[in-house]
């Protein structure tokens, strides 16, 4: 994959019909908090009410089309310094890299923006070799099993955490 393909910028709502063909597929939302988008009208509603006025929701573009998202929500009061990370590209696009280079290019700027943050953390399930690789690619550090710790698509899960912390470097 040519890394000069991949861009990241904020949704919009031209996006509609690329993010639907993602979204609507349930390989791809197998592990995220949300299900699978069904119309054009529900992938409308939650680019508005939820993509777009999301404080760091970044879409993973591919020459321009939507193919996937980042995600970085900061915390606030005391737990301003850390972060949630996460990520999702269609299935058409797995294997290529396409997720890595988006992280790559998500770090630098997701610190420049929020100066009080220290960490970004990332969940992921057991089962999500795919997601691993990815956060151990770009230089994330797996820090420990948590048992019986997410709630996903009617199940508690057990999870790994994985943390990135200012100064790190990207690999």
């Amino acid at each position: 994959m040519d890394s000069s393909r991949v861009s990241l910028r904020p949704f919009k709502l031209s996006d509609v019909d690329d993010f639907l063909k993602w979204a609507s597929d349930d390989r791809v939302t197998r592990y995220l908090r949300w299900n699978s988008v069904t119309s054009r009208e529900e992938a409308w509603t939650y680019l508005d009410k939820v993509a777009i006025p999301h404080p760091w929701r970044q879409s993973i573009c591919l020459d321009d089309c939507s193919i996937g998202y980042v995600s970085v929500k900061p915390e606030s009061g005391d737990s301003r310094c850390k972060a949630h990370v996460s990520y999702a590209v269609g299935a058409g696009h797995w294997g290529q890299g396409i997720a890595t280079e988006a992280l790559r290019m998500a770090i630098p700027r997701v610190f420049d923006q929020f100066p009080e943050l220290l960490r970004l953390e990332a969940l992921v399930e057991v089962e999500n070799k795919g997601s691993q690789r990815v956060l151990e690619k770009v230089g994330f550090v797996k820090e420990g099993l948590l048992r019986k710790y997410g709630y996903c698509k009617g199940e508690i899960r057990d999870m790994f955490i994985y943390s990135f912390l200012l100064g790190d470097m990207v690999l």
